[in-house]
């Protein structure tokens, strides 16, 4: 939808963005004392993301996988955000609630899923209010959009029900986060940029 936005009005827009100090991971209800590793055999931490995930692409979900998840663990989310974006919030590009604690997601498993599994496993919905992943599409001359790819262990609680949005989430969340993990993908149109290198990404 955005690539269609003339180069000079993404620019013009270049300094309205959400925010970083809204994503999810920087909350005070739910913060971390511990660390997950996330990283991505795509892309590094910090790096360009590949076109093939992204609305210039085939618009596909990136490989993912984790480590270090902590004793105690009841569920992990992976919530995926652009605090870049020119809205009064971050676009929301993923949701799952309910992910395996050891394991990973291969390219393209970011799809709806209907009512989720049978293991408590749900995608949930992005700021399109459909499920699955939703492509990066920045303004064209927006500059560099950061994709924020946060992963959280929770202890035992309530699930927020099937399909659920952000809000939903983020309540259940609340007070319940052990440890969490931070991998950064960038993406932008309209300039020159660096193209991204394999390799495993870091936490934060």
């Amino acid at each position: 939808m955005l690539e269609h936005l003339p180069h000079w009005l993404g620019k013009a827009l270049s300094p309205f963005r959400a925010g970083a100090d809204k994503l999810a991971i920087v909350r005070p209800e739910l913060a971390a004392e511990g660390v997950i590793h996330l990283a991505s055999p795509a892309f590094a931490n910090g790096a360009r993301l590949p076109e093939r995930f992204t609305a210039d692409g085939e618009g596909v979900s990136p490989p993912l996988f984790w480590t270090g998840v902590p004793e105690g663990t009841s569920r992990l989310v992976l919530i995926v955000e652009d605090a870049d974006a020119p809205t009064p919030q971050p676009v929301v590009h993923a949701i799952i609630w309910g992910l395996p604690l050891e394991g990973d997601l291969k390219e393209g498993e970011i799809a709806p899923d209907g009512e989720g599994d049978a293991d408590g496993e749900d995608v949930g919905r992005n700021s399109r209010f459909v499920e699955g992943w939703l492509p990066p599409d920045p303004p064209n001359g927006h500059g560099e959009h950061n994709y924020a790819f946060q992963i959280f262990a929770l202890s035992e609680g309530e699930d927020p029900g099937e399909n659920p949005g952000r809000g939903a989430v983020l309540r259940e969340m609340e007070g319940r986060v052990i440890a969490a993990g931070l991998l950064i993908g960038t993406y932008s149109r309209g300039e020159e940029a660096p193209t991204g290198t394999i390799g495993a990404g870091a936490t934060a």
